[in-house]
């Protein structure tokens, strides 16, 4: 499945509560799309709530389901609680650490302005999103005019979201340091990563 590109008010609505765009038509309208959005009272079972669950988290992030299931695979294999770590190994990609230190909108724009060559970690050039950025990196604008334009603009536009405290921005000279990894309470509140755990157990 390639990414979704459609209207992101939709999946927002689907899902039922705020996971792509801007969030106001969803504000308006709550319920799924169609006309019978407002009625549509279905019983789920369980594999359909872990799959939602899973299918939400992977839409915040932007991944492919092949992406997606390759890192879970990753944090199951390693030491501590697997959906924790899981949504670290998600919450420091590079792409997702630049739309949290708000040099992006969103991840999607992350991920355009890290592949398009705009973000150095530790002084050297990095393009792929999927890097893991490590305790103790540093992270920072390309020195040229057009990365810090593109840089300085949204982090105006994202000036009312607040910086997590695993992360350390330096406005003033596009730089910015991992301290730590994530804690969990520093991560997605609205998943369960438990049903996402639980739901890739049944393969």
């Amino acid at each position: 499945m390639a990414r979704y590109t459609g209207p992101t008010t939709r999946i927002s609505r689907r899902f039922g509560q705020h996971i792509l765009g801007s969030g106001k038509a969803f504000e308006r309208r709550s319920y799924p799309a169609g006309q019978h959005g407002m009625k549509l009272r279905r019983k789920v079972s369980e594999y359909a709530v872990g799959l939602n669950e899973k299918q939400k988290l992977r839409l915040i992030y932007g991944l492919l389901e092949r992406q997606f299931r390759r890192t879970f695979e990753i944090a199951k294999k390693e030491r501590g609680v697997t959906g924790e770590r899981f949504l670290q190994l998600l919450e420091t990609r590079l792409d997702s650490t630049v739309y949290l230190l708000g040099l992006a909108k969103s991840r999607a724009a992350a991920r355009q302005f890290v592949n398009h060559g705009h973000i150095r970690v530790n002084g050297h050039k990095v393009d792929i999103a999927s890097y893991s950025v490590q305790a103790g990196d540093e992270i920072e604008v390309k020195n040229s005019p057009a990365s810090r334009q593109f840089a300085t603009r949204n982090l105006e536009e994202t000036r009312i979201r607040n910086v997590p405290g695993w992360l350390t921005m330096n406005a003033e000279t596009f730089k910015a340091v991992a301290n730590r990894l994530p804690t969990r309470d520093e991560m997605e509140q609205n998943i369960n990563e438990q049903l996402i755990v639980e739901f890739y157990s049944r393969f």
